[in-house]
């Protein structure tokens, strides 16, 4: 049973102080690290490295995107752990445009390989979003869901193997986690780059929704500059009282890219 969860943010994106970056995947709003990002990245793997055997996680599920695996290579290394892809923690985009496309959705586990080959691919997503965007009640609708199903296919997949894991994530997705685990959908919280959070499960407490107490949220002592760039929900432009839709990819209509597959991928049966 897991007893202890990290939750990390990605560190700081080319994007934000280079506007010709290239997206090595090839994939439109992928961006990579900084140099400033992968040092925060190593330094996060040093701060592992750092802890007792007993409190180190034993496995790390990604993000796909670029950003978040490059965020999970160092630990991967100092610790000698797989890295599992896990589109249920996938970036968080506003609703599209209607008539404009699809958000852009990285490639599978296998195909990710190429570039991070810590990966294991024999993890199979046990979620993922709607291309069509989120509404913020739905991010949160889709993590707790995420984490049920997760839960569940944790348990299946390794009995009993690792009680200490690591997520790595985006800011919203991050800040979603958060609420879910600790059962707080009003938290305030602002989570800047390659900042870390710890969960402990609650004595008594067999539920992954809710089970859950934070000795450290949205961290960045580990980072020798601290955590930088840091964005809460409070950020987003709303109209209306909804989040402002994006436009969608071009080339990536319904008629030509199917929204699919969304949602929980397994049957839920068991808890973590």
């Amino acid at each position: 049973m897991v007893d202890k969860i990290y939750v990390a943010r990605h560190g700081f994106r080319l994007n934000w102080i280079n506007s010709n970056w290239q997206s090595k995947t090839g994939l439109p709003r992928d961006p990579p690290l900084a140099s400033y990002g992968e040092t925060q990245a190593r330094e996060l793997g040093d701060y592992f490295l750092s802890l007792p055997q007993e409190e180190r996680p034993t496995a790390i599920f990604s993000s796909p995107y670029y950003r978040c695996l490059q965020t999970s290579q160092p630990v991967s290394s100092a610790l000698g752990i797989p890295i599992y892809v896990e589109h249920g923690i996938a970036e968080w985009y506003s609703p599209v445009v209607p008539g404009t496309g699809l958000h852009p959705r990285p490639g599978s586990a296998e195909s990710l390989r190429q570039y991070f080959p810590e990966i294991d691919p024999s993890w199979s997503s046990v979620w993922y979003p709607s291309r069509k965007g989120e509404a913020v009640e739905e991010i949160h609708e889709r993590i707790d869901g995420f984490l049920q199903a997760f839960a569940v296919q944790l348990e299946r997949r390794f009995p009993g193997e690792h009680s200490r894991i690591l997520f790595v994530s985006h800011a919203a997705t991050v800040i979603a986690l958060a609420r879910s685990l600790m059962g707080d959908r009003d938290l305030r919280l602002r989570v800047g780059c390659c900042s870390l959070s710890e969960f402990e499960r609650d004595q008594g407490n067999q539920d992954i929704l809710g089970a859950w107490i934070a000795p450290r949220l949205a961290d960045g002592a580990h980072l020798k500059e601290g955590a930088s760039r840091d964005w809460g929900f409070e950020d987003i432009e709303i109209a209306a009282g909804k989040v402002v839709e994006d436009p969608g990819v071009p080339g990536t209509e319904a008629s030509i890219e199917k929204d699919e597959p969304v949602g929980a991928q397994i049957q839920l049966s068991c808890n973590l």
